[in-house]
């Protein structure tokens, strides 16, 4: 059964999502997301009230591959994007000097203590729509159950409302797609900064299976 994960982002510097080249990755940050989700679950991005009070919508992105056990940094594929900020030497895995994202010790949040490194997955997208700091927040005057999950989010909790959140979260995702052709619509909110992290406090979870 499929899952739709909704969560806040408290930077958008193109890091976590990154998106380049007609593809979304979630590569840093977020670990629970890129563990439990799958191909086929869709990912709802609202900004923090730090990042934008309105808790606009910055991007949605439909799961279509996923890369575990660090394939993502070990691919020649993906060198060039900017999230992908980890080489490996040895049985290591180590942060790229000059990377634009995170720093030395964030390894273990993203990818997990060595050498097992159980959180060093990577979402991958080409079915999404990126706003970035062009995102509405038009989204809370028709869909009330969304804006009443994300404000509890905010709180720092994890939400569950049940078949109704379901419905509407993806009655936003039909609508984003019908109105919005272009997938990426926006530019990122601010600039990278290896000083930022991209962690918040808690994430939504509703399920087919509810």
């Amino acid at each position: 059964m499929s899952k739709s994960f909704f969560y806040k982002l408290s930077a958008d510097t193109n890091g976590a999502p990154c998106v380049d080249d007609a593809l979304l990755t979630l590569a840093i940050c977020k670990p629970m997301i890129r563990s439990v989700a799958k191909p086929g679950d869709l990912i709802f991005g609202f900004a923090a009230n730090s990042l934008h009070p309105d808790n606009r919508l910055i991007y949605i992105a439909r799961v279509t591959a996923k890369l575990c056990n660090g394939e993502y940094y070990k691919s020649k594929r993906f060198r060039k994007r900017g999230d992908c900020i980890y080489r490996r030497r040895g049985k290591r895995f180590f942060w790229s000097p000059g990377s634009l994202h995170h720093g030395p010790h964030h390894v273990i949040h993203d990818l997990g203590k060595p050498l097992k490194y159980l959180r060093a997955n990577v979402l991958l997208s080409n079915d999404f729509r990126y706003f970035g700091g062009n995102g509405s927040a038009a989204y809370k005057s028709r869909y009330p159950r969304i804006k009443r999950a994300i404000k509890k989010l905010g709180r720092g909790h994890r939400v569950n409302l049940g078949q109704e959140l379901l419905r509407q979260l993806h009655a936003l995702q039909e609508r984003t797609w019908k109105e919005t052709k272009r997938m990426v619509a926006g530019k990122p909110t601010s600039a990278p900064n290896p000083r930022l992290c991209y962690r918040s406090r808690s994430c939504g979870i509703v399920s087919d299976e509810l």
